[in-house]
């Protein structure tokens, strides 16, 4: 299915975790006059919302989740969970993190809209994994896509004792009850 909206203004940068994705698309946002960044997690819309407004004012920013909802009098740029995005605010950039998520059971349909309806007056920007490559180019033709490499090497270390981790090393659980035994 091909959709005939105008994509000659979509940008796409996609590759694994730590590749500086989510720093690219933070900058650029910024370097327009206005903005909205949907996030995956309320915690990453936090984090970037509480970076904007050290670097341009609390009264520019917006934060909305389901869970907090921050609006100044005249926000500029909004940052959200991709749930929470207005629908109702015309801005030059906008920004979605994690795009592959339109695959997930649960939460696709709200990812899939946004990919399809949501578009910034002069750059939308579409962060995501290298699986979500095809899908893009399927949708529209003429986006712009580019590739990166991960910064760093992940590794995984057979099982052994917390205290004797490496610093900057990552601990990953899947499921609750292994957070607890982790804890």
């Amino acid at each position: 299915m091909l959709i005939e909206k105008k994509d000659s203004n979509l940008f796409a940068v996609l590759g694994p975790t730590n590749t500086g994705k989510t720093y690219y698309a933070f900058e650029r946002l910024l370097s327009y006059q206005t903005g909205i960044f949907g996030f995956p997690l309320r915690l990453l819309a936090r984090e970037n919302y509480d970076k904007a407004v050290k670097i341009i004012g609390l009264d520019r920013v917006a934060l909305i989740t389901g869970e907090e909802k921050i609006l100044p009098s005249n926000p500029k740029y909004f940052f959200c969970t991709v749930e929470s995005m207005p629908n109702n605010v015309e801005v030059e950039c906008i920004a979605i993190d994690e795009v592959q998520l339109a695959s997930d059971y649960e939460r696709g349909h709200i990812f899939t809209d946004r990919i399809l309806n949501f578009r910034g007056s002069i750059e939308t920007i579409f962060l995501g994994t290298l699986t979500i490559k095809n899908v893009l180019k399927k949708l529209f033709p003429n986006i712009r896509i580019e590739t990166r490499d991960r910064f760093s090497k992940l590794s995984f270390s057979k099982k052994y004792s917390i205290s004797k981790l490496k610093a900057r090393s990552a601990v990953i659980a899947f499921n609750v009850n292994k957070v607890y035994e982790i804890a």
